[in-house]
Order: structure tokens, then C-alpha cells, then sequence
């Protein structure tokens, strides 16, 4: 694939328009992050006229040509969208004049290589505040492939950004599920947890569920899952986690310390009949808690701190979901 080589002043022009007429006022006003985005401004507006402001157009691009204090980036971003903002008079606008042999989009993607800051802080000059110049800017040498070939690079590098941004948001989700404690129904009093429960064969709260009907129990526990039921109307399963568990009690106390191992998720097959799943934790792993209305007695203290045992959160059913995340994401791949 043959590449052209430009100046990239031949291919790019300033864009001087001033807000003069005060057609856009302090809610069109913005700034550029190290992002590389446009952000509402962080300037105290008050008194400040706007007549000098520059406008930045759809498909314009802006940049702060201090460097000195910018984390070895350069604020730079591209207009993507139908409105027209404004920028203070300190700031350079300019778009792309050349369509014909640069599309903005690539240009932007030029802009966001980490190879662009680095060579902009280095061409950056000056004593107090180093800047990066409107001429050192043209002086780029940047080489071109045809235009076809520059869109199917930009539609590549938006994809990626896409599937990026929707990762993070489903680690976002994710992390508030399992602060959320929606791994079973708890009641907290005077900062003790008390988990209810109902005495129920499988058989009855199956049949329940699959025919939309009322646990005939009059405890509060099944008034509640009742509701529950009601209130999200088209409940259905969605995992099943099992495991196994070792339970020790001290007499004349209400502390508690058990051992879970064994622990399995899926996320099909709900019955209770069969145990088979994909492991959360490792063969050799095993999952204590310790459960008290008072501390810990001392020498138990000490011997979690010889063995550096440290508390922890932990969630089986957060886990779980974890994995199948991850396991989805995998699968994409």
C-alpha cells in the first residue's frame, strides 16, 4: 500500500471566526481536557465577554497550545458533533482543508497516539511556559494512505473504543452488584446481620413460582417473597450456586465459624438434584467466616494475625456472575 507524505500545513487551515454577534452565550462555552475532549468549562465566566471567543465549528478541531503542565499530553479535540461551540481566544481552531486526501477522523486518531504528545512536548518552547506553535504544528511530516483505506482504519479504531467503553461499563455494574448484598434476603438490627429463612420442600416453592401462586405460610418471611414475587412479575431463575459446609459453634456463645468448599455456579439446570457447576474457588481454597455480635476473642485474633489471615469481602453469587462475565467476554474473542 503506497503512503504520500505531507506537511500537514498543507492540509490544514486556521479558523478565525469570533463570537462577535454574542449568538452563543456562557452554556456554549468549553474546554479541552487531557482526554482529548471537550468539557464544560472550569473558568470563573463572570464579567468575562465572550465577543473574542472563537467558534468551533462541526468537524473543527481546538488545542491549548501550553504543553509545560499537562501531564506530557496535549489538549487537543475534534468537534464531533452538530453543535458549535466556543473557545477563549488563547486556544488555536483549525479544520481540515484537504478532504480530498485526509479524513478529520484520522487525523484525530494522528492526534491521539501517544507518539503525537511525545513529539509535541518536544517541540514545545519557551522560557516560563513551553508552548507547542501553530508552526511546529504545520512542520508535522504525516504520511497518508488512500482515503478508502483511512476509513476502514477509523471504522476499526471506533469499534474498539465502543467495545471498550461498554467493558467498563459492565465492570461498573458488576462492581455495584457486589457491594449491593443481593446474595440472599437479611435483616440488620443494631448492627447484628440475621438471615431469615423459610422451612419449604422444593417441590412447593417450585410450583409456587411456575404457577404464579401465594406461599400458603403466614410467616413474614413469606409475605415478603411473596410480594417479591408479585412486584417482579416475570421472575425466573437465573443461577444456582451450591457448595459444601462445615459449621463449628462455641458453647454459651453466638459465635460462629464456618468452612464452605466445593462451591459451584451454573447458569442453566436449576434443580436442586443435581450439584454439578463450574468451580468458583480453587481445589485447595476454602471460604471461612466468622460470624459474632461481639469481637473476636483475642487468642483467635492472634492466631489470623500469625497466619496472616486478613478480612475480606466475599460473594458467591458476585463471583459467580464475575466469572460469566469474563467467560462471555472471552467468547467474543
Amino acid at each position: 500500500m503506497a503512503l504520500n507524505k505531507y506537511k500537514l500545513g498543507e492540509l490544514i487551515e486556521l479558523q478565525d471566526a469570533r463570537n462577535e454577534d454574542l449568538k452563543y452565550g456562557i452554556e456554549d462555552v468549553k474546554g479541552i481536557s487531557i482526554q482529548k475532549v471537550f468539557i464544560e468549562t472550569k473558568a470563573d465566566m463572570q464579567g468575562v465577554s465572550l465577543r473574542p471567543y472563537y467558534l468551533v465549528k462541526p468537524d473543527s478541531f481546538a488545542y491549548v497550545t501550553v504543553t509545560s503542565r499537562n501531564s506530557e499530553k496535549i489538549t487537543i479535540a475534534h468537534n464531533t458533533t452538530n453543535e458549535t461551540y466556543i473557545v477563549s481566544s488563547s486556544y488555536v481552531v483549525f479544520k481540515v482543508k484537504r478532504d480530498d486526501l485526509l479524513l478529520s477522523d484520522y487525523l484525530f486518531m494522528y492526534f491521539n497516539r501517544p507518539e503525537f504528545d511525545r513529539y509535541a512536548r518536544f517541540n514545545s518552547w519557551g522560557s516560563a511556559r513551553e508552548t507547542f506553535s501553530w508552526d511546529e504544528m504545520c512542520d508535522i511530516d504525516i504520511q497518508l494512505p488512500p482515503l478508502a483505506i483511512q476509513r476502514k482504519y477509523v471504522d476499526v479504531y471506533n469499534a474498539m473504543l465502543k467495545n471498550q467503553m461498554s467493558y467498563e461499563r459492565g465492570l461498573e455494574d458488576l462492581r455495584i452488584s457486589c457491594i449491593a448484598s443481593i446474595e440472599q434476603l437479611k435483616k440488620k438490627y443494631q448492627s447484628v446481620v440475621y438471615k431469615r429463612r423459610l422451612a419449604i420442600s422444593a417441590s412447593e416453592i417450585y410450583y409456587c413460582f411456575k404457577n404464579k401462586l401465594d406461599i400458603n405460610d403466614n410467616s413474614q418471611i413469606a409475605k415478603e417473597i411473596n410480594y417479591y414475587r408479585k412486584f417482579y412479575a416475570d421472575l425466573r431463575p437465573a443461577m444456582f450456586i451450591s457448595y459444601q459446609r462445615e459449621a463449628y459453634c462455641q458453647k454459651n456463645d453466638d459465635m460462629r465459624i464456618t468452612f464452605d468448599c466445593d462451591i459451584k455456579y451454573r447458569n442453566n439446570s436449576f434443580s436442586l438434584n443435581n450439584t454439578n457447576g463450574i468451580n468458583i474457588l480453587d481445589n485447595n481454597q476454602f471460604l471461612m467466616e466468622i460470624k459474632t455480635s461481639k469481637s473476636i476473642p483475642l487468642h483467635l485474633a492472634r492466631i489470623f494475625s500469625q497466619l496472616n489471615i486478613n478480612k475480606t469481602s466475599f460473594s458467591k453469587y458476585g463471583s459467580a456472575y464475575y466469572q460469566m462475565i469474563n467467560q462471555k467476554e472471552v467468547n467474543k474473542c
